[in-house]
């Protein structure tokens, strides 16, 4: 693994870069503001309304509770992302960081009054049963999501492993809402998982990035390099990663770039202005890579996708990301509660801004499926050599290992065509690197 990264202005701690159900974050920041003029009148007009909602309305309501409203409200109409963390919701903010949490396993946030999907996490219920990124979750069972704080919603779906909840689902291109009913389970999410696709060619999916992360991908890569004798090339798969640990990601980018910035932010405060750098060393030793991104690839995802395109380390490839360019900081506050501010937005090396844009792709690949069409009835088979007389029989060995990569080829562009095509790029890089 690489030294420490360096910091070129302080440590800006406590900074949450994923979204919704499994954010993860380091440790915390607390600052206190400059001094501002109290705006008394408006000041007044709260106390106004508080007294008469305590007098007047229908059932009576405790200072805590209007309290509390009144400061979720407060934040709520900041942006998505600004909340106010109960102490059971900062108890799971803090969950998230282990990697293990309750619920369906899907990351969330807000859409137009309703539940947005903005990624299903790998082998959980909500990823086994079709949840795609993009969804909007209208009902929870019966109850209608409109109305609802994205942290009651959260609240709802989370509940005791092995209890159901049905979601009801409007989907881009479908003519209906759609009814999946999930069961809950405990989420274990494993960061990192690697696999060789071919020999010298290595696959690595990260899922989301936790404080282990960025050690997590090193010994993998390594593990692929020692198992395959060497890597020729690798490609690296962000596709529905909702974000995470931002030392996580700046770890994972440094991984793969021997020099240069990483990610900078910009925002009012001076503890909100940091650039990190990258240190010598490539894991992979310059070898070709390809990054998997689409709409699910958000924050951290985002920081590694613009950092290697930027340095022109990596091809990106798939669709445009989600687009959330902001860094959210973790604020403590009496009794285990906790506020989540946006404190700043952050800017890929060659000053891109991610926010509301996204990391757009080299090459744009949509998600399509293909299946493999054999002797379709009137088709006539191509003449071959094997069908001309005294023709040399074939050396067996030699052509059923042909035949059996041929068929994980097939099975790679049936079971993932991005995969596929990123696979095929990266032997073109290799080639062409190897012949400059």
């Amino acid at each position: 693994m690489k030294p420490t990264i360096r910091m070129s202005v302080g440590i800006l701690t406590g900074i949450v870069l994923g979204l919704a159900l499994s954010i993860s974050f380091g440790v915390f920041a607390n600052k206190q503001g400059g001094q501002e003029a109290i705006p008394l009148e408006d000041l007044r007009t709260f106390t106004d309304v508080y007294m008469r909602i305590k007098r007047n309305y229908v059932e009576e309501v405790d200072d805590a509770t209007l309290l509390e409203n009144a400061i979720r409200g407060m934040l709520s109409g900041l942006d998505p992302h600004s909340s106010y963390l109960s102490k059971r919701d900062f108890q799971d903010l803090q969950i998230g960081t282990s990697g293990e949490f309750g619920g369906l396993g899907i990351e969330v946030g807000m859409e137009d009054g309703f539940v947005k999907v903005i990624a299903p996490i790998d082998d959980t219920p909500a990823s086994r049963a079709g949840v795609r990124a993009g969804d909007l979750i209208i009902r929870l069972d019966d109850q209608p999501v409109k109305g609802m704080t994205l942290n009651e919603a959260v609240n709802v779906m989370r509940g005791p492993k092995g209890s159901d909840i049905t979601l009801t689902i409007i989907r881009e291109g479908a003519d209906q809402p759609i009814r999946i009913t999930l069961t809950r389970d405990t989420i274990q999410v494993r960061s990192v998982r690697s696999e060789m696709l071919e020999p010298g060619f290595g696959y690595v999916r990260i899922s989301n990035f936790q404080s282990k992360t960025a050690q997590n991908l090193v010994d993998e890569v390594q593990k692929l390099q020692r198992d395959g004798n060497g890597l020729r090339g690798l490609i690296l798969d962000l596709r529905n990663n909702p974000g995470g640990v931002l030392n996580g990601a700046v770890g994972v980018s440094d991984a793969f770039l021997e020099e240069g910035l990483i990610v900078y932010t910009e925002g009012r405060t001076a503890d909100a202005q940091f650039r990190y750098q990258a240190s010598p060393g490539d894991v992979l030793r310059g070898a070709p890579m390809v990054v998997l991104v689409n709409e699910g690839s958000a924050s951290a995802s985002e920081i590694v996708a613009g950092a290697l395109q930027d340095h022109q380390r990596a091809v990106v490839m798939g669709t445009r990301t989600f687009g959330k360019g902001s860094v959210q900081t973790i604020l403590p506050l009496r009794q285990d509660t906790a506020l989540k501010l946006t404190t700043a937005r952050y800017y890929t090396p060659d000053g891109r801004s991610i926010q509301a844009e996204g990391i757009d792709p080299d090459i744009r690949l949509e998600r399509l499926k293909v299946s493999q069409v054999d002797g379709e009835e009137g088709s006539m088979r191509p003449v071959t050599e094997a069908d001309l007389s005294r023709h040399l029989q074939r050396q067996r060995a030699a052509e059923e290992a042909r035949e059996d990569d041929n068929g994980e080829r097939a099975s790679l562009a049936q079971r993932d065509y991005q995969l596929y095509e990123a696979l095929n790029l990266l032997k073109g890089l290799t080639i062409l690197q190897a012949r400059s």
